[in-house]
């Protein structure tokens, strides 16, 4: 059965029971279906190009928009309404868009309509009684059922392909790992056009029947209050939406006593934010892992096999190996690249046939970029980034070391480190640092804390105080804005 297949049969079941609350409303089953019905009939009067692009906030709409895309036989693109001007455009041009599904308010915050798109207008439409829909034909394993681009920190955005298979696929291993079922809840801001909150946010508890409760912008303390007001049992987010929750005025344990989930993925999560947190909520955070590319979830600790650092062992049919620069497979305890073979990771990248190819090493892995080791027992590390690893006198230096440092100065709320050429010894480590509210900088008390527990070459050269850290939308740190930042300083 595939995944749309599966999630109607699912949203039949509960016709009269709520699947999704936000900010606005609460949708049930039956209403869920009903306005996918109608939006699929928009999309096949409005639209004659093969993909279509989605345009919301985080909230119960997007899955209508979803569904409704699938079964009028289209491939969705959810656009990162936090994307510049430039950027959309771009998007909207690559994936040969003519429609979007959307809101006023979100056609308003990316400065009004795109070039060329007709707007489907979900704010103006009227969602009463089954319309009559000629729907698409089911989609088969390998077709294409979203593109989503990535955010161009490197270069113009990428569009990943993502096919029925890849989706179904990471949906099921999601659901056997954790044994996730209709008594579950999930609470969380991540945004749909990102792939953990498309994926594990919104198809899931569709397919599953889990409740889903979705708020459009991250307000710790709306947070604190949709906790116990709903009692979720899953909640999500990243590293920066924690540390944020600890500085949350009225939170305590009670508010969080019903999870017996709290996932982190995105970045890895600083040790002063986990142990915070279980010190105050008294829940510890687990760490996942997955790419865009993989639908994205590869990885998941659970909490019974809690490792610090660790993001866990790989999810079923997921293989995965360290290889070093010369392709050889690593062996336990090895820094290397992270390569990843199973029915989860994508099809390729829209549109570019030869950096698909160049992705794929030549057994079928995909090559993730990211740097990491696994131990004897399959558990999984995360080291960093190839392209921000430091080599410092001959030395392979990664950012997080560092920044693990740092950050845990009483000062600092976080830091991120990038590496400057150096003309005797390569590069040299350069620390931005956002400083915590009220806090007065003060570089020799940090340097000092930094020369305690780090070798002298890994100590930075520079500290660098900013307002605010640049951020993606999901909240990471867009390291590749200040080392433009630097050679913009020359």
């Amino acid at each position: 059965m595939t995944l749309l297949r599966t999630i109607q049969w699912s949203l039949a079941r509960r016709a009269f029971s709520p699947v999704a609350v936000d900010d606005f409303r609460t949708g049930t089953g039956a209403t869920t279906m009903v306005a996918s019905w109608h939006l699929a009939r928009e999309v096949a009067r409005r639209s004659r190009a093969r993909n279509v692009g989605i345009l919301l906030p985080t909230s119960g709409m997007f899955a209508p928009a979803l569904l409704g895309t699938w079964m009028a036989g289209r491939t969705a693109v959810p656009l990162n309404y936090l994307l510049s001007r430039g950027d959309l455009e771009y998007i909207a041009k690559d994936a040969g868009l003519d429609a979007v599904l959307a809101v006023g308010p979100m056609i308003d915050l990316i400065g009004g309509p795109l070039p060329g798109l007709e707007v489907i207008r979900l704010d103006q439409m009227r969602f009463g009684g089954v319309p009559p829909v000629r729907l698409g034909p089911s989609p088969a394993a390998e077709d294409t059922q979203v593109i989503l681009y990535t955010s161009g920190t490197s270069g113009k955005p990428k569009g990943v392909m993502l096919s029925e298979r890849n989706l179904s696929s990471n949906v099921s291993q999601v659901v056997r790992w954790a044994k996730f079922d209709q008594r579950d809840s999930m609470l969380g801001v991540m945004p749909q056009f990102h792939s953990f909150g498309l994926t594990v946010m919104t198809l899931l508890p569709l397919a599953v029947g889990c409740k889903a409760i979705y708020t459009a912008r991250f307000v710790p303390g709306k947070l604190v209050e949709l906790a116990k007001q709903h009692r979720p049992t899953v909640f999500v987010a990243i590293p920066s939406m924690y540390n944020a929750l600890l500085h949350a005025r009225h939170a305590g344990p009670e508010h969080f006593e019903s999870l017996r989930y709290v996932v982190s993925g995105g970045e890895p999560l600083p040790d002063k934010v986990a142990g915070g947190f279980l010190e105050r909520f008294g829940k510890r955070i687990n760490e996942g892992y997955g790419l865009t590319e993989t639908s994205p979830c590869t990885n998941w600790c659970l909490p019974d096999e809690y490792r610090p650092h660790s993001v866990g062992r790989a999810l079923p049919d997921v293989e995965e190996r360290i290889v070093d620069p010369q392709g050889k497979v690593l062996g336990p305890g090895q820094d290397g690249e992270i390569r990843i073979k199973g029915p989860n990771v994508m099809k390729g990248y829209y549109n570019l046939p030869e950096l698909t190819a160049g992705v794929f090493d030549e057994h079928g892995f995909f090559r993730t970029g990211d740097m990491g080791r696994m131990d004897a027992e399959g558990f999984l590390y995360i080291t960093g980034r190839i392209k921000e690893m430091l080599i410092i006198s001959g030395e392979n230096v990664f950012p997080r070391e560092i920044e693990e440092v740092v950050n845990h100065h009483p000062l600092v709320k976080d830091s991120a480190v990038v590496g400057l050429q150096d003309p005797s010894r390569g590069e040299v480590p350069i620390c931005f640092v956002e400083l915590k509210d009220g806090a007065a900088w003060d570089e020799a008390a940090v340097r000092a804390f930094a020369r305690e527990k780090l070798p002298p070459y890994k100590v930075p050269r520079e500290f660098r105080v900013l307002e605010m850290l640049p951020r993606n939308p999901t909240g990471k740190i867009m390291r590749r804005a200040l080392v433009e930042r630097l050679k913009a300083e020359g």
